[in-house]
C-alpha cells in the first residue's frame, strides 16, 4: 500500500500524543511523558502553534510522526527547522516511512528559508546509523545543555528581584 504524509489537524492530536508516547516507550522512557492529548491540542494547532506535525499514513492509519518547530540562527540571520521527535510504529520499520519524513522536513526547511535542519539523537539511539545515512553529523563539538523541573525555579527563584 502507498504511504501517505500529511500535516496533522486538531483531530489528529490523540494520535499525535499516542505516538510520542509510542517514541517515549521505545527508548525506554514510557513513564517520563506528562504531556496530555490537550496539551497536543493547545500548543500544537491553530494561529498560535507552537508546533507542527506531519503523520505518516499507510491505509488511513497513522504509522509514523515528525514533530518539529522553528528555531532562529542568528549567526545565519534565518530560521532552523528543529525536529523534536521523528518515530516510525515498529511494524512499519524498513518501509523508508523514516526517509519519507525527513525528506518532507527537508523539503519544508527549504521552503521556508532556513539555515538548517536540527535534531538530537541520544547516544544510545540506534537511529543515529539511520541520521547519518541521510547525511546528517554530530554537530562538530558543541553539546547540548537543559535544565529543567525544581533547577529550572531555583534558577528563575534565583533571578527575581
Amino acid at each position: 500500500m502507498a504511504i501517505t504524509l500529511r500535516h496533522a489537524v486538531a483531530d489528529d492530536a490523540p494520535t499525535v500524543h499516542a505516538l510520542i508516547r509510542e517514541l517515549a516507550a521505545v527508548q525506554g522512557f514510557a513513564d517520563a511523558v506528562r504531556s496530555t492529548v490537550d496539551d497536543i491540542v493547545r500548543d500544537g494547532f491553530g494561529p498560535g502553534a507552537l508546533f507542527h506535525s506531519l503523520l505518516a499514513e499507510e491505509d488511513g492509519t497513522a504509522i509514523g510522526l515528525a514533530l518539529y518547530f522553528y528555531i532562529y540562527s542568528t549567526w545565519e540571520g534565518r530560521p532552523a527547522l528543529y525536529v523534536e521527535d521523528l518515530i516510525v510504529t515498529d511494524r512499519s520499520r524498513g518501509k523508508n516511512v523514516g526517509t519519507l519524513l525527513m525528506r518532507k522536513l527537508a523539503g519544508i526547511s527549504n521552503d521556508r528559508g532556513c539555515s538548517k535542519l536540527e535534531l538530537s539523537v541520544s547516544a544510545r539511539n540506534t537511529a543515529r546509523v539511520f541520521y547519518e545515512g541521510l547525511g546528517l553529523s554530530q554537530k562538530g563539538d558543541w553539546i547540548p545543555y537543559t535544565i529543567s523541573g525544581p533547577a529550572l525555579d531555583r534558577l528563575a527563584d534565583g533571578l527575581e528581584e
